[in-house]
């Protein structure tokens, strides 16, 4: 018998049909002998249906209260899906956040999981009972609701599966895997069976969609071993996982993009210590993420800095930094929000040479210019102007035996 957490989205669970098709891949999995949790997202639609309604009310929506109105559509799905499975003969019991309990820190709409409580869920498990969690939500030291922030449905499930430590976490969304790049932009990319969490942090975090980052990082730290599937049909998927030898064969596994990032530069900034601080703590104060970040060589004891920041948050970060600029006498800032980041990510660029030159190579015989670099181990990105991604993304594609591999398997 294994303990198995499967995470539904809220595509999968979009309409009363498509909670009725859940139902009966959860009732397979537990009719071949296995104790199941099943954590839900709200119905495709319904939190943004919740976050207008707020947003209705007041710009600025009290904190307390948005987490308390969007924590509401799991809690449709989770009673929705529970009726369906015991209207088919099988004991179903749903669990808020609150009752398993998910405890978290007091950070409304971005809160984090510091502890996991098993003790109910097990003895429903032990009474062969399937479990319905609701993602996205947990409850804070006082008592209060608390949310994860989008795409925290991914997290509640990997984190429950690390609480009670599930042989496997399985993710079912409207795709069937993780695939070497956009299908949409490249309809040669393949599938890729096996990637590991390394890998699917970098990918994660450079734009692909499958997973969110937390829930990638939950997996990484506890080891949890992750099946990336469709709800649609039995195809096997994508597992993420601890990396293996047949891993590291493997040069490129994929090529990511993102054109939610905008650039801004300062100009003129004295090169001395300490000023690198007075740019980016204020940032950091104000909760906006700083990507990629480059400083030319000083001339003439001044220097230029570009960084890439969230496109939403570029409006706010120039109003820091021209406030910065005056205060550090630097000469000027500029900012483009008409840019891209294009990134090759592979845990077999740690044992061989050459990638980042091909990469580079690639890009100039096509006439797209780089103006910033990004390396890690296991990536390369390169900010580059919006208008060519989609050739990007194909070339480099094409460039790393992506598209062969496809045709080979």
């Amino acid at each position: 018998m294994a303990l198995i957490v499967q995470k539904y989205g809220g595509t999968s669970v979009g309409t009363v049909e498509r909670i009725q098709n859940v139902a009966r891949r959860v009732a397979k999995t537990f009719d071949e002998g296995n104790e199941v949790i099943v954590i839900v997202s709200a119905m495709a639609g319904e939190t943004n249906r919740l976050v207008a309604l707020a947003n209705e009310i007041s710009d600025m929506p009290d904190e307390r209260e948005y987490d308390v109105l969007v924590s509401t559509g799991e809690q449709v799905t989770i009673a929705l899906l529970s009726m369906c499975l015991k209207s088919m003969g099988y004991k179903a019991k749903s669990y808020l956040g609150s009752q398993i309990p998910m405890l978290t820190d007091k950070a409304y709409s971005r809160a984090r999981i510091e502890e996991i409580g098993d003790k109910n869920i097990r003895a429903d498990l032990q009474a062969g009972t399937i479990v319905v969690v609701a993602g996205f939500q947990g409850i804070d030291s006082d008592g209060n609701i608390t949310t994860l922030g989008r795409g925290g449905s991914d997290t509640s499930a990997v984190a429950v599966a690390a609480a009670l430590k599930a042989d496997v976490c399985e993710i079912y969304t409207d795709v069937d895997g993780v695939y070497t790049t956009d299908p949409r932009i490249v309809p040669e990319a393949r599938k890729i069976d096996k990637i590991s969490y390394e890998e699917m942090l970098e990918m994660a975090s450079l734009g692909a969609k499958i997973l969110q980052i937390r829930s990638v990082e939950f997996a990484k730290k506890y080891n949890v071993v992750v099946h990336v599937r469709s709800s649609f049909d039995d195809s096997q998927g994508t597992l993420v996982m601890k990396e293996d030898q047949e891993m590291e064969t493997v040069l490129v596994s994929g090529v990511t993009f993102n054109k939610d990032e905008a650039k801004i530069s300062i100009f003129g900034v004295p090169d001395q210590p300490g000023v690198a601080s007075q740019i980016f703590s204020p940032l950091g104060l104000n909760n906006i993420t700083v990507d990629m970040i480059i400083q030319n060589i000083s001339h003439q004891g001044a220097t230029d800095i570009t960084f890439t920041v969230p496109k939403t948050d570029c409006k706010k970060a120039l109003q820091i930094i021209e406030g910065v600029a005056k205060d550090i006498n630097a000469r000027g800032v500029s900012h483009n929000t008409n840019i891209a980041k294009v990134s090759i990510v592979g845990v077999g660029m740690r044992s061989h040479t050459g990638v980042a030159t091909t990469m580079f190579d690639t890009l100039a015989r096509e006439g797209i210019n780089i103006e910033m670099i990004s390396t890690s181990e296991i990536k390369v990105s390169c900010v580059i102007s919006d208008k060519y991604t989609e050739l990007a993304v194909r070339i480099l594609h094409e460039a790393f035996g992506l598209d062969r591999q496809a045709q080979e398997a």
